[in-house]
């Protein structure tokens, strides 16, 4: 036996070795792996539990579980069938309230409720409005340059039809009972286009409490404004801007813009 043959066998029992001792050392690892991932999801299901249990849902709302168990019965009935799926567990109990008292005490509850929840709808409405600020400080939301060769009701002859992508500016204040009912109408389509820009001409920077309020007595879906299907805003001039290419000067409230595309036409209130 030569000595090139002899040194071949220790080489070959050392690989056999080495994927003797590799082997188990990889379905180790797999082990491993498979038993985080196992607890990961076990982790993942037992949040959804929790989140969808009774108790975890009652106490979001400041329920207990027996006042849950009645808002979950009343569903059962007339409530559940003539009422959007929209309506809180406050607003169904409220309703449906056994005393002046209790009705009371709910109406207080979801007024709070709604109120915390303004003040972070605004709170998140003013970073966005500094953030179109500060990342597009040459951009301006209305062009009156693109509005400059408007003319009253153009693009809109004969029966309007919503596009998907419309935007309605609508311009009012906190006093406006005419207003009040155009936007109620107004709201009732928003399902047929984008949404509706709502600028408040009589509110000012420091005062946003005050378009909190006049949101909330609207009943304006904050749900709504969180997904910018509406926004709210201080007009700050935008008003007078458009009016002045639109042929709008001096006209009552409310004014209603339509922003189709890259246009900007006046939206005739005869229309709703």
């Amino acid at each position: 036996m030569t000595i090139e043959h002899r040194m071949r066998k220790p080489a070959i029992a050392l690989v056999g070795f080495c994927l003797c001792v590799t082997l188990p050392v990889n379905a180790d690892t797999r082990q491993a792996a498979e038993s985080q991932s196992s607890n990961t999801v076990a982790i993942k299901q037992s949040a959804t539990e929790r989140i969808d249990s009774q108790p975890f849902r009652a106490d979001s709302w400041g329920l207990d579980e027996s006042e849950w168990q009645r808002y979950q019965s009343l569903l059962q009935g007339i409530r559940g069938s003539v009422s959007p799926a929209t309506l809180s567990p406050l607003e169904v109990l409220g309703i449906h309230a056994r005393s002046a008292d209790e009705r009371r005490r709910y109406a207080e509850q979801w007024a709070v409720m709604m109120r915390d929840d303004a003040e972070r709808i605004l709170a998140f409405q003013r970073a966005y409005d500094d953030a179109q600020r500060r990342l597009f400080p040459n951009g301006l939301l209305i062009d009156p340059g693109v509005a400059a060769s408007t003319k009253p009701d153009q693009g809109l002859a004969g029966k309007f039809v919503w596009q998907s992508s419309d935007r309605v500016l609508f311009f009012t204040d906190t006093q406006c009972p005419t207003c009040d009912a155009v936007l109620e109408r107004l709201v009732s389509q928003i399902k047929q286009f984008s949404g509706i820009d709502l600028y408040l001409i009589d509110v000012f920077a420091g005062e946003e409490s005050r378009i909190r309020d006049w949101a909330a007595s609207k009943q304006i879906d904050p749900q709504w404004v969180s997904e910018h299907k509406i926004t709210l805003n201080i007009d700050d001039g935008a008003l007078g801007k458009v009016s002045a290419h639109t042929g709008l000067q001096g006209q009552d409230l409310p004014v209603l813009i339509l922003r189709r595309d890259d246009r900007l036409m006046p939206l005739p209130l005869s229309r709703f």
